[in-house]
């Protein structure tokens, strides 16, 4: 049980460091090419695939 909540602490440590980068990087976080990118009223561009979505925003 003591090596369960060890690693247990031990996650939650790590995801609230990384939280904490993503906050005072002041960057926008990207989706990718199959993530919330093809969702209509999103904006992003897929560099990675050939995606029809994608080529649609960059000929706008």
């Amino acid at each position: 049980m003591n090596t369960f909540l060890a690693t247990f602490a031990f996650f939650i440590l790590f995801v609230l460091a990384m939280a904490v980068g993503v906050i005072f990087s002041n960057k926008k976080i990207k989706g990718s090419c199959g993530g919330l990118n093809n969702v209509d009223g999103l904006e992003g561009d897929c560099l990675l695939c050939s995606n029809k979505k994608c080529e649609k925003s960059k000929a706008a």
